[in-house]
């Protein structure tokens, strides 16, 4: 033995750990609550113009880390409207939790008291000044580190200061449009638009400057296009779904928040062309044709739709849109679905709205500044903001005093929060996980599969169908690479359309979950570049590639050879809806097989009566339970490599060898490598 070196056993002993033994305090700061929705009638009796704010309570306290910040007074008894100072260490002595706001803020101008602001005083009073100096000094907490989806190109912190603007945490009330709406009987599309216009001329013209509207904008995380503003779904990208947008128009912008694109004429300047109902009606009523680029159905009422909008919700944006991508629902995004509007808390935590789900709308977390959208998909190249779950729950999420909180903050890290809290994908509606356009144009029939899904389609060709779908991990570092219309394909293997970028070895990488979609499309076998053929009024009407070909690469302003083949392609979709409850969220044995017999944590943290270290590791989603319930998950019962490491770059289980970046206090590495 090299002398200094510890043997095995020796080793094992000097890297045990206790447990930190926390006492059961009062009030824990780790047991404030999650979200308080703030709508008291004391302010709504005096202005109601806001919605109620969604105030992330558990957030404040934790980053905080202390209570009486806020809860600075305690009434001395019944009545008391002034109270005395607080402290935590008095809170504490005392073991009591402090009094909630209204304890001593009630009426504005209370004659009896006019020292003491009413409630709406008292919180405005003590958020706007807390979040003014915030915006002065970067938060005590820091910046956010970790988060490929707020890192981009360079690694880059994000100050974690609050906001100012009074709409980032109130949304304003829609007044009602009844009277508002100066139109009558039957009118038409374009009518409601003029209406619209006549008030909101402003949002009008912000309108014309999104991404929404152009279908293209800027693109700072596509790497070796950094710099470019026109890649979007109008320019350039093509994806292995239905392929490209050029001579497609009508069909396509049926998604399109506005009226009449039909071509490659249309006038992107013309704000009488804007679409307001599809992201504001409130009646559920309001539908596009499906080929009438953008229009809508005959025979609405429009003039009801109208006069009863509001702001948008997850139906406008998932069925309208989102949900339904790809022509049909959850057929392009695992984690989006028409699911999503009514689901509860198991489906998704923040947008479930049974069972205590959060009951989110999509603007809850895509903050919207002049029409504009923060969030982005590793799918479209387009940026209009940056969107990560560490804005909300910062980069130490795990709250509380034990091991354990400390071990699930530390692998914040090198692990996203979607990968352990979201297990599964497209837990409730299959997603279309492959689509073979080669076979396309046989007039054959084949049964649906056992989600009574079609596997073939004359139009389309064949498709595979999955349901409750494990990921597929990657790392990522915030950058993708993508396929540009016009790009070499890969003569040797797949083509990848969209790829993230990030290794083991980048420290701004971290393992995500993706979606992967395998497609074979059509390619020209002599310039070696992905064809956009043309569908709608083209392939589907003649059943001829090579016309289809011509046609499509011709509005696309692409030389075609005249020859054609079929390639294979693949595509990576983000996942970062249906996040289940903590309870449901990755175990640690699922993905650590040296968890998963005894001693478990004993291997490195000394045994404590008070904590059952298999339950622990064991803790977790359920898969059995999932089975019951009929989700398609057999495969997934027991498994204890839900993460292959090898694949990622690791020698193996980072618990038994060691992490990317140093040697973990456990497992056979420390014999070797004292």
């Amino acid at each position: 033995m090299i002398q200094g070196a510890a043997s095995h056993a020796e080793a094992g002993q000097l890297t045990r750990s206790n447990l930190p033994l926390e006492k059961n305090i009062t009030p824990s700061i780790a047991d404030a609550p999650k979200v308080q929705i703030l709508n008291s009638p004391i302010v709504n009796k005096y202005s109601d113009m806001y919605e109620p704010v969604r105030f992330m309570h558990s957030k404040h306290a934790n980053v905080l880390g202390e209570c009486t910040i806020c809860h600075h007074r305690m009434p001395r008894d019944e009545g008391d409207t002034y109270g005395e100072p607080l402290s935590m260490v008095e809170l504490r002595k005392r073991e009591i939790e402090p009094v909630a706001c209204s304890a001593c803020h009630g009426e504005p101008f209370n004659v009896r008291d006019l020292s003491t602001p009413g409630l709406r005083g008292a919180y405005h009073q003590l958020c706007m000044d807390c979040h003014q100096e915030s915006e002065q000094v970067p938060h005590v907490r820091g910046p956010i580190l970790y988060s490929a989806m707020v890192r981009g190109p360079v690694v880059r912190t994000l100050d974690t200061r609050a906001p100012t603007d009074c709409l980032a945490c109130h949304a304003k009330k829609v007044p009602n449009h009844n009277q508002l709406v100066k139109l009558e009987g039957k009118v038409d599309a374009l009518a409601v638009t003029q209406n619209c216009l006549s008030c909101h001329e402003k949002e009008g013209q912000a309108i014309l400057k999104t991404v929404h509207w152009k279908w293209h904008g800027p693109s700072p995380y596509t790497v070796g296009h950094e710099k470019r503003v026109d890649l979007g779904k109008n320019h350039a990208t093509i994806n292995n779904f239905c392929i490209n947008l050029s001579g497609n128009w009508a069909r396509c912008t049926s998604c399109h928040i506005g009226y009449g694109w039909k071509d490659n004429t249309f006038e992107f300047n013309d704000m009488s062309n804007i679409d307001c109902l599809v992201c504001h009606d409130t009646t559920g009523k309001y539908r596009k044709a499906p080929t009438k680029a953008g229009f809508p159905e005959k025979n609405l009422d429009l003039l009801s739709i109208a006069q009863n909008v509001g702001r948008p919700s997850r139906s406008t944006c998932g069925i309208s849109c989102h949900f339904r991508g790809g022509g049909g629902d959850a057929v392009k995004h695992g984690d989006m679905s028409s699911m999503l509007i009514n689901s509860d808390k198991n489906h998704d935590v923040h947008m479930g709205v049974t069972n205590g789900g959060l009951d989110f709308r999509c603007q809850d977390c895509h903050k919207t500044r002049n029409h504009m959208i923060s969030g982005r998909s590793i799918s479209v190249p387009a940026v209009e903001g940056d969107l990560s779950c560490e804005y909300c729950h910062t980069d130490s999420p795990h709250i509380g005093a034990e091991l354990i909180d400390h071990h699930l903050n530390k692998h914040t890290q090198h692990v996203a929060c979607q990968t352990c809290h979201i297990p599964v994908y497209s837990k409730g509606n299959p997603t279309k996980v492959s689509w073979d356009w080669s076979t396309a144009g046989k007039d054959i029939t084949i049964p649906k599969d056992k989600y009574g899904k079609p596997v073939y389609l004359k139009k389309k060709g064949s498709f595979q169908w999955k349901e409750a779908v494990k990921p597929n991990y990657k790392w990522y570092n915030g950058t993708v690479k993508r396929y540009i219309l016009g790009d070499r394909i890969n003569e040797n293997g797949v083509t990848n359309l969209t790829m993230p970028v990030g290794d083991i070895a980048d420290p701004a990488s971290r393992i995500y979950p993706f979606k992967l979609h395998k497609g074979k499309q059509i390619s020209d076998s002599v310039y070696k570049y992905l064809i956009a053929p043309q569908l709608w009024e083209g392939y589907w009407k003649h059943w001829d590639w090579d016309k289809a070909s011509r046609d499509g690469m011709k509005a696309a302003n692409l030389a075609y050879s005249g020859a054609y083949e079929f390639v294979e392609t693949s595509m990576y979709w983000g996942l970062t809806h249906e996040v289940v409850p903590k309870e449901q969220a990755l175990s640690c044995a699922e993905c650590h097989v040296s968890l998963t017999k005894a001693p478990y944590c004993g291997k490195c943290h000394q045994d404590r009566p008070d904590v059952d270290f298999e339950a622990l590791v064991k803790k977790g989603i359920d898969f059995k339970r999932m089975a019951a319930m009929g989700r398609d998950v057999e495969d997934l019962i027991g498994k204890t490599n839900y993460i292959d490491y090898k694949a990622l770059g690791y020698e193996g289980d980072p618990i038994e060898v060691r992490g990317r970046f140093k040697k973990l206090g456990c497992g056979a590495t420390l014999s070797k490598n004292p």
